[in-house]
């Protein structure tokens, strides 16, 4: 069992180790996930999701994330998607902030150490919003692991993530070229009818703010993956 937990821990503790700061900042947040997913034709595949995002210790909507992608899979295990997001940041007394994304992503699995599954997700960003002019860039990499909590059973997984967040370069809405965030997941996965699943946990998210200074979030997090 040690050298499970390890295993599974060693992603979150590598992520999470250059996120320290001096000084930081925190609150309580609750993030929904809902997203549907599935075939169009074919290879031809698709995700679209609605996320609303509460802060300020869960009192108010911090963030509304509008995802989609259409995909293509390259093989069992390989599938390469192309997306666009808009997100809406609301703020309190002026304009709400509004952000485009367009994406590509690279979904794959990575096989089945230890009784589990480990997979990664690759997604490359340009981003837009409108208190600025200029066109950031950032790729994201998540490794994920789940583990059935009962042999040769679905029904439950333990399951973990990490997500580093690498800004490639400066601009003049306020992204700063480096490691600008890191997140850390940790719940369980539950089987519905079908292939559909609900995830639970929690999930910490840091943020490098800069100039010493770290936002970090503390996240109720409900996934629901409509699957047909």
């Amino acid at each position: 069992m040690p050298s499970r937990l390890a295993f599974i821990a060693a992603p979150l503790a590598l992520l999470a180790a250059p996120a320290a700061r001096a000084e930081t900042t925190q609150d309580e947040h609750a993030w929904i996930n809902l997203t549907a997913m599935g075939p169009i034709a074919g290879d031809v595949v698709y995700f679209a999701e609605l996320q609303p995002r509460m802060g300020d210790g869960v009192s108010r909507l911090d963030q509304l994330l509008l995802r989609g992608a259409v995909g293509v899979k390259l093989s069992p295990s390989v599938t390469l998607y192309q997306g666009y997001a808009h997100v809406v940041s609301p703020v309190d007394g002026g304009r709400d902030i509004n952000e485009e994304r367009s994406f590509q992503q690279l979904n794959l699995a990575l096989g089945k150490p230890l009784g589990g599954e480990l997979s990664s997700r690759t997604r490359l960003e340009q981003r837009w919003r409108s208190d600025g002019r200029d066109v950031g860039w950032r790729l994201r990499e998540m490794i994920r692991y789940e583990h059935p909590l009962k042999a040769g059973s679905d029904a439950v997984n333990a399951l973990v993530y990490a997500e580093g967040f690498v800004a490639l370069n400066g601009t003049d809405w306020g992204a700063k070229g480096g490691l600008d965030q890191v997140r850390s997941f940790v719940g369980a996965e539950v089987g519905l009818p079908g292939a559909s699943t609900l995830e639970l946990g929690y999930l910490n998210q840091t943020i490098d703010q800069t100039r010493g200074r770290t936002r970090m979030n503390h996240v109720a997090s409900i996934t629901l993956f409509y699957r047909h």
